[in-house]
This record gives structure tokens, sequence and C-alpha cells, in this order.
């Protein structure tokens, strides 16, 4: 059994191996520039019931100057108060304007939907999809033209700087991040990845208006929940120059009220089912158990003298994965700028990883029903 385990693991090391090598050439954080360009953005903000976040994300989109042609706030029939703020600001920057999300058709998301829609009504060269709980820097906007142009990427993405986390977020949710770096990979120096790696972010996803009509708009993530990816990965299967980079320095988001709101509803999507073939999928939960979920179990097994080093397997075994404990500590250091504040619970969150582990297989085995206040069946 343990030789088996062995040969598994050794072969995941390597593997992980590979995946994060293109990591050294990753490009540093896009920084704000000032704005002074042309207007050819159109940002669009799908909401529900989102008055207790969107407050800072309208002022942030606000802040951006020339750059951004027209804020469009795709509603989705809110009960909370969530209009009369955005009409609010409607009254002081004209650029900001609502949109009733039509009637949600069968087999759509909801937030697939509404950005639907709003790619329909507006004119942009570019759009920008963003969600109401980030808070954009001045000059967001401005940065994400910039880049894409000068990596000539027609879609690109970016990873956030997670604010305002409690310490017992700050010990799970790293390790949440980490599985889905080990599964996708570094990208490069352009934020490119093969198309079956390729990553993406929602949160803020960055896209040249035209080439997303031409491959039917939002439309084939429609019933995904894990959309972002899901589009990104379509769209780079067909030839579209796709991107993840790093937007630390861009926004901030808070996304999740506690540890349990955001074990609920990230973990809902956490699997990437929606964007994965199932025989990937399941070779990704493999790979995922050797590589992550395994190694802080077998080096605290060794520690706790249960393992004893009485075999050359048993020693090898245990250097694999004290090897691979040491990668996922680096994987920390790698990932800690995406943290705002780094509690003394983020640099204990490689003890996390059997757990996080356990998360992505137990959402791999069921579809969402609820979804951001809304019901599917299944």
């Amino acid at each position: 059994m343990q030789a088996l385990l062995l040969i598994a693991q050794s072969i995941a090391l390597f593997v992980l191996i590979g995946r994060l090598l293109p990591g050294r050439r990753r490009r540093p954080p896009v920084l704000p520039i000032e704005d002074d360009g042309p207007p050819r953005v159109s940002v669009i903000l799908p909401t529900l019931n989102e008055v207790q976040r969107l407050k800072q994300c309208l002022e942030g989109l606000m802040k951006q100057r020339s750059t951004v042609r027209e804020i469009l706030v795709v509603d989705g029939h809110s009960t909370d108060g969530t209009v009369g703020l955005v009409n609010g600001a409607t009254a002081h920057d004209s650029r900001v304007r609502t949109a009733q999300e039509p009637p949600l058709p069968r087999g759509w998301v909801g937030k697939v939907w509404a950005l639907q829609h709003g790619l329909e009504q507006t004119s942009g060269e570019w759009v920008m999809n963003i969600d109401a709980d980030i808070e954009p820097a001045p000059g967001m906007v401005a940065a994400a033209v910039r880049v894409a142009e000068e990596l000539n990427l027609a879609v690109v993405s970016f990873s956030p700087r997670f604010a305002d986390m409690s310490a017992a977020e700050q010990w799970v949710q790293p390790a949440l991040l980490v599985s889905l770096l080990y599964r996708a990979g570094a990208a490069g120096a352009n934020g490119m990845a093969p198309p079956s790696r390729t990553m993406a972010n929602g949160q803020c996803f960055f896209a040249r208006r035209d080439v997303l009509l031409a491959h039917g708009g939002y439309a084939p993530a429609r019933s995904s929940f894990s959309d972002d990816v899901t589009l990104a990965r379509y769209l780079a299967r067909r030839g579209v120059r796709v991107g993840f980079l790093d937007g630390s320095q861009l926004f901030r988001v808070r996304s999740y009220e506690s540890l349990g709101e955001m074990w609920r509803e990230w973990g809902r999507s956490i699997d990437l089912k929606d964007a994965t073939t199932q025989s990937r999928q399941t070779g990704d939960l493999l790979f995922l158990a050797l590589a992550q979920g395994a190694p802080v179990i077998v080096v605290l097994l060794w520690a706790l003298g249960v393992l004893k080093l009485n075999s050359l397997t048993t020693c090898a075994l245990v250097i694999v994965n004290v090897v691979l404990l040491l990668i996922r500590a680096a994987m920390s250091v790698a990932i800690a700028g995406s943290y705002e504040k780094r509690r003394w619970t983020f640099w204990l969150s490689p003890l996390a990883d059997a757990i996080a582990f356990l998360r992505v297989a137990r959402s791999s085995l069921a579809r969402p029903r609820q979804w951001r206040g809304r019901f599917y069946a299944t």
C-alpha cells in the first residue's frame, strides 16, 4: 500500500512542478494608471439585493475617468433598496444607468442572463463585467485596457486582493484558493495557459465586445455556476487569446460575510465541474488528494510516530510528502500579496488543505440548488 501511494504521489509531485514552473515568468501585479483615454469601455454590473455592499463598488466605478463610457447596472428585481442606491448614483454621474433583467429563461443562471442582457444594451469597444462586492481603485479600467492591448489579449480577467477576512476565513480560504492553482497551474508572462487549464475571475472580467458577440456573448456559459472559467475556456478553445493576471492592485473584494457563507457560496463552484470534462475532473480530484490533501496527513503521522521510518519505502514516502509541503509553503508566500491583511492563521492554511480537498470533492458530487438568492431545478 505504501509503495502504491509513493508511486502515485511521486507522479503527482512531478505534475505539480510542471504546472507551477511557468509562474517563474509571471507578470507583477497590474497597476492602476492615470485615465485620460477616449470613452471605450462599457461596465456591466449585475445585481440582486446588493444594497449592503454596492455603495463602495459604485463609488469606485464613478472615480474611473474618461475611459469608461457607461456603467450599466442590470438588476434582477431587487427588493432591498439596490435600485434606489443606483438611482442616487445616476444623479451624480450620468454614465450610471439601470436596466431591469428580463424574465429568467429556463436553463440560464441568473448572473449569466443579466450579463447577456447587459451586453446587448451596451455599445463600448470593450466590456468589463464586475461583481457588486468589489471596490475598484481609480485607474482600474484604464489599466485593463492598456495591459490587454499590450499583451494582445481579447479577454483578460484579474485576481483580487481579499480584504476584511476573519482569522477563520484566512485559515480555510487560502487552502481553497491553492486547490485552484494546483489544478490550473501558473500562467506565464502573458497570463495565458492551455485552454483546458485557463482560469478566470468573474469579479473583474474584461473582453472585446465584438469578440464576445461573435462567440454568442455569455450564452456559452448560460447554465454554469462557474461561468467565468466556463466562458474563458470556451473562448480559448476557439483560438481567442485569453489571459489571467494579478489584479491585486486594481481592486479589493469582500465577497462573503463569514466563514460559513464562504464555505457554502464559493464551495458550490470551487470544483469547476461546469468548466471541466468529467474525466479531467476525476483526474483533478485524484491529483488534489495526492498533492494537496494527503501530505499534511502523512507528515503529521510521521511526526507523531505513527508512521515509522523502518523501510526505504516509508522513508521515500515521507520525503516526497515533505517536499510537497514545502511547495505548499512556497505557494503561501506566492499568494500572500493577494491578502490585504495577513493574519497568523494565513500561514497555517496548509493545515486546512485536507479540509479544502473534501470541500472540492463534496461540491463535485452535487449540483447547486440555490445561488445568490435564486433557486434552480436540479
